[in-house]
């Protein structure tokens, strides 16, 4: 009886990338609304610029959700759209 000998090969990016995925994947189905601080983390983009050149458009205005002197915050899914439009003008 011969022993079959197997040799396996892990790509790690592949595995970071794919668990990231999946991650990004629950994640999105999960968040409901994001403040300024997860909106600049997820997209990448600085708070400054965020407030100068996203946040002051009166799309994402129409968007935000804020009680006197509370913390802002927007609808997730909505708000996501709205800047890629905004971006997607430049």
């Amino acid at each position: 009886m011969s022993l079959a000998k197997i040799d396996v090969s892990i790509n790690q990016d592949e595995i970071r990338q794919y668990i990231n995925q999946k991650l990004d994947q629950v994640l999105h189905e999960t968040l409901l609304y994001w403040d300024v601080n997860e909106m600049a983390k997820r997209t990448c983009l600085s708070k400054s610029f965020l407030e100068n050149e996203v946040l002051h458009d009166p799309r994402m205005k129409l968007l935000e959700r804020r009680k006197s002197k509370g913390k802002r915050i927007w609808p997730y899914e909505a708000s996501l759209k709205v800047i890629q439009a905004i971006l997607d003008e430049w």
